[in-house]
This record gives structure tokens, C-alpha cells and sequence, in this order.
């Protein structure tokens, strides 16, 4: 199955100022994440993002979180952004393809994710834009979702899948900008 723009949204999660420093690579996560944010948004995907806890982790960074939509963040107390109310409902959510970046994989991605399976989603998780505190951690996570039917890609296949062809406007201005 082909990741579609039309049919995808973006999902950022946890990537809070208090949570980042413990991220092993925590810094490339978000820059990832922050290339998705920007792809996605020339590309008319929608975006949500969600926060744990900002109380006790603080806020999304905020190189990242000026790129937000108001509209697309949520905060949670739950480690999945399935459960409780509203991620569905919020622009973008009734999408059936999630695109999925932040931390910690093995915990909120990993919950998230089953829950987006369980809901009958279609489930892309950009290996180089998710993190957790331990690379162990990560590489368990990781291969948890695939066994459970995410599929694990990079940026530059959403990129590439979410462009469709060569050879258009936007092409050439994605492949200049963000491609290199």
C-alpha cells in the first residue's frame, strides 16, 4: 500500500522541551520531525500533534510548535492519543493513512500506533523521526508495530509516495527545498 497526501495525515507526538534531552539523538528526531511538519504542510496533509502531560514535560519545542496548527494539538494524559476522546475529531483525524513521528517509540508511538490499527487506520511510522531514550527501547518498539501491521519507512518515501510523479511544479519545488 502507497501512502497518499490525500488520504494521510501527519501525527507529531510528545516532542515536549522536557522530554527531548533525555531522547537518545533527540535533536535529529525533531528536525525530522520539523521536515515532515513543513513537507506535509506544502502538501496540503493535515497535521496534529499531541502533548503528554505539558504540565510535568512541557510544552512542544518551540522552533516546532510555531508550525502547529491550533486546531491540530491535543494534550493527553493517556500514553496512546487513541484513547480518551478527540483525536478523531480533530482536522484530519477521520483519515484512514497516519503518518507517524515523535517519542517514545516504545511508549506513546507504540500505543498510539496499536490503537490506530485497532481502528481500522493504515499506519506509516518514519523511522528517523521517532525516538525513545534508549536505542534499545526504540529497536523493540519498532519491530512491536511492524509485527502488528505499521510499516516502518523513511521521510524521503513519504516524500516520494506522497508526490506521485516526477515532472510537476510542485515537484521540483519539494525536490529543491526538501529533498537535496
Amino acid at each position: 500500500m502507497l501512502m497518499r497526501a490525500k488520504d494521510s495525515t501527519l501525527l507529531v507526538i510528545d516532542l515536549q522541551e522536557r522530554l527531548l534531552p533525555a531522547i537518545d539523538g533527540g535533536a535529529a528526531v525533531v528536525e525530522q520531525a520539523t521536515w515532515l511538519v513543513r513537507l506535509a504542510q506544502r502538501l496540503d496533509v493535515p497535521v496534529i500533534a499531541t502533548e503528554q502531560y505539558p504540565k510535568g514535560l512541557g510544552v512542544t519545542g518551540a522552533e516546532l510548535r510555531e508550525l502547529l496548527p491550533a486546531e491540530g494539538l491535543r494534550e493527553k494524559i493517556h500514553f496512546s492519543a487513541t484513547a480518551g476522546a478527540g483525536l478523531f475529531d480533530l482536522p484530519g483525524g477521520e483519515r484512514r493513512q497516519f503518518i507517524v513521528c515523535g517519542t517514545e517509540t516504545h511508549v506513546c508511538v507504540l500505543q498510539t500506533v496499536l490503537g490506530l490499527l485497532a481502528a481500522g487506520r493504515e499506519v506509516f511510522v518514519v523511522d528517523e523521526a521517532v525516538g525513545s531514550r534508549r536505542p534499545r527501547d526504540k529497536a523493540l518498539g519498532l519491530a512491536r508495530m511492524e509485527r502488528a501491521g505499521a510499516v516502518i519507512v523513511s521521510r524521503e518515501m513519504v516524500a516520494f509516495e506522497w508526490l506521485e510523479q516526477a515532472g510537476t511544479d510542485v515537484f521540483r519545488e519539494v525536490s529543491r527545498n526538501f529533498i537535496r
